[in-house]
């Protein structure tokens, strides 16, 4: 299974509009093979490197989606409508829906994990990164990830 962005290059930099700096939205994400096992999808986007990549104090959670269905092959750029069956967990500041790169210094880096599961979870009323993958536990067939890095300007 691979997880791409044609935002970002792996390992290269995210473009400032997809930050706080700027419009805040999604970047478009696109993955192809998902195993014929698979039943859903979860995508975690988070941040090893809060608040200060040369100290790291904490993992920063930027998005937490699950229950993507494994027909969808990716998400739209400044994605509004999210594919059918798609449920949102709660990112770091405690809201469902992306919040962009917003790094307080240095440059961190932003994995965008993408979870094939082998069941599909119940609702988990807008889980936190933790609760989701206490969920997927014993129902990973398979994953993937991109990572992508931002610094902010001046």
């Amino acid at each position: 299974m691979q997880i791409t962005s044609n935002a970002f290059n792996p390992n290269g930099s995210i473009p400032k509009q997809y930050t706080c700096e700027d419009a805040n939205v999604s970047p478009p994400l696109a993955w192809n093979g998902v195993p014929s096992s698979a039943k859903s999808l979860a995508l975690i986007v988070d941040d090893p490197d809060a608040p200060d990549p040369a100290a790291p104090l904490r993992i920063w959670v930027h998005w937490v989606l699950y229950n993507l269905p494994v027909s969808a092959s990716g998400l739209d750029e400044a994605v509004q409508e999210l594919p059918a069956g798609t449920l949102e967990g709660k990112n770091d500041w405690e809201v469902t829906g992306y919040g962009g790169p917003c790094p307080p210094i240095g440059r961190h880096r932003y994995f965008h994990k993408l979870y094939a599961l082998d069941v599909v979870l119940p609702d988990l009323r807008e889980p936190d990164k933790k609760t989701l993958e206490q969920a997927m536990q014993g129902h990973i067939v398979a994953e993937a990830q991109v990572i992508g890095t931002y610094q902010k300007e001046g």
